[in-house]
């Protein structure tokens, strides 16, 4: 992976830190060619909106190609059971002991691309559904990092001159949960107000709903839906209260709209088909194996297993997974035996899908909350929309299955495979007060497997509940700090450079409520846990 140079993200990270509008400007005069258009010239014809509604937009799963590989494929897609790596690095996050550079960059990187984008925008528009746009849009993307970190700097960088600034208090992450429910709320109110706006308003800035407000206010209140299903823990009151409000207001219940973002060329595509860095991880291959998932060909590719046919050994094509932490001392001897995810250059990101908003309200269903509907019924639905998503029949079967279990796994490379399977989980709901928590697993298995690779909320909802149980780590570099027989890692830890240029960054660790490790449980991770 090519690395930015330490002292270019000094210099941009300084300049950051100075504040007011000029830094954003300066920076990019310092790197404009001569071709290039400037921002008056770009605001012409609104090109400037367009250009940071779009860099928001590129912001919520990253679009950049190693931006996406740190943050997704290295950090959260391995604590998801969904990514493993195939590159013989010796100090990743997969063993819980990343280099300093791999800390900074899943940090660092999201504030100081997001936020001057946000202050332009804000500066060149006083447009309602464009402010109400760029707000929505930053708690999507800071909504990701409170639930990779915990306390943010996220209140106080928006001064009331419109000023931004990094160097700033940060907020506990109820305080931030608090901020952003609020913002949500606002923006409701201002979509909800436009719903009849004309899509041609937006249409060429806007690269998932191309203008559409109904389904941007669908959105957001989906949003609203999965951060009060975070909570449920933590303030089950009020997670009722939000969740409930979501629901009545319009949430996603089909297909038709699902959060896409669509681009030229998804850079994401070459971190695992060129650079072969990455392939599915054992876990999500196990359950869907031992479930006999049709969804497998569409999500990922196959590769050529060993098996006994008639006494001989023979080649069949197969699905196979990789553990998360092992040693690889090649990387050509393995990126063959693993399946890849299937994913192309014109391949859209996934933000959300009906499938998990459905999941979302079975989950508040099964907690007697009014969700539109009981459990079991949202449950199926949600498993229905998914094969929908595919373009696959056959849900119906496959909800009644009551027999089929994950597979215990079996790695091709002979090295680290496992005698039992992670969870003994079935397929078909099963009535009764004394299932709750076995439906529960059910959801939140169900729901992993269908919003596959949203990484983020997928390890978000694994601390949360526990589910899907996954396998340990193989190599487990924490010194002991992280026991993953448990639960894996539960948070990141802040990089160093935070505690260089952020003099508040030993309030934000005492908000933790305790080190400021993988160890320490986030303010919404209250489930009690047990070896």
């Amino acid at each position: 992976m090519k690395q930015v140079t330490s002292i270019l993200k000094m210099f941009f990270f300084a300049l950051l830190l100075i504040g007011g509008t000029a830094c954003t400007s300066n920076f990019a005069d310092i790197n404009r060619k001569d071709y290039e258009v400037d921002k008056n010239e770009l605001g012409r014809e609104n090109y400037n909106l367009g250009a940071t509604l779009r860099g928001l937009q590129g912001l919520v799963v990253p679009v950049k190609e190693h931006l996406y590989q740190f943050i997704e494929a290295l950090a959260a897609g391995p604590y998801a059971g969904y990514f493993g790596a195939t590159n013989p690095w010796t100090t990743k996050f997969e063993t819980y002991n990343p280099s300093v550079d791999w800390q900074d960059k899943t940090f660092s990187d999201v504030f100081t691309e997001t936020y001057p984008l946000y202050r332009d925008l804000r500066d060149q528009s006083d447009d309602p559904v464009a402010l109400a746009l760029s707000k929505l849009l930053r708690v999507a993307i800071m909504h990701r990092m409170t639930d990779m970190y915990g306390p943010i700097p996220y209140s106080k960088i928006v001064d009331e001159q419109g000023g931004i600034s990094l160097s700033v208090p940060y907020d506990s992450q109820a305080d931030v949960y608090k901020q952003m429910l609020k913002e949500l709320d606002e923006v409701d109110v201002v979509l909800k107000e436009n719903l009849n706006l004309g899509t041609e308003a937006f249409r060429k800035f806007d690269d998932v709903y191309y203008g559409d407000m109904n389904k941007w206010h669908k959105y957001t209140n989906s949003l609203k839906l999965r951060m009060a299903i975070r909570m449920s823990y933590v303030d089950p009151a009020t997670a009722q209260q939000a969740a409930e409000a979501a629901v009545s207001a319009g949430v996603i219940t089909s297909n038709a709209d699902n959060a896409w973002l669509t681009v030229e060329e998804n850079r994401a595509s070459m971190i695992f088909n060129g650079w072969n860095d990455h392939r599915v991880g054992a876990d999500i291959i196990s359950y869907m194996n031992g479930y006999n998932d049709p969804r497998r060909p569409k999500m990922f590719t196959t590769v050529k297993l060993d098996e006994k046919v008639g006494g001989q050994n023979v080649k069949v094509d197969g699905y196979a997974g990789i553990r998360i932490g092992i040693d690889v001392a090649n990387k050509d001897e393995v990126k063959d035996r693993y399946s890849k995810p299937v994913i192309a250059t014109e391949s859209p990101y996934l933000w959300m899908n009906a499938a998990e908003i459905t999941f979302l309200r079975a989950e508040g269903a099964l907690r007697g909350w009014n969700m539109g509907g009981d459990a079991k019924s949202l449950y199926e639905q949600a498993i229905t929309l998914s094969f929908d998503q595919y373009g696959l029949t056959g849900a119906d079967t496959y909800v009644a299955d009551s027999q089929n279990k994950p597979q215990a796994y079996t790695d091709p490379m002979r090295t680290y495979s496992v005698a039992a399977p992670a969870s003994t989980i079935t397929i078909a709901w099963q009535d009764g007060d004394d299932k709750f928590e076995a439906n529960l697993e059910r959801i939140i298995t169900q729901k992993w497997i269908a919003m596959f690779p949203c990484t983020v909320e997928a390890w978000s909802e694994y601390r949360r509940t526990g589910y899907p149980k996954l396998l340990p780590v193989v190599v487990n570099n924490s010194g002991g700090v992280i026991n993953d027989k448990v639960i894996k890692i539960r948070r990141l830890w802040y990089p160093p450079r935070e505690y260089s240029n952020n003099q508040y960054i030993t309030e934000a660790v005492k908000m933790l409520g305790g080190d400021d490790n993988g160890a320490t449980p986030l303010w919404w991770d209250k489930k009690p846990r047990t070896p």
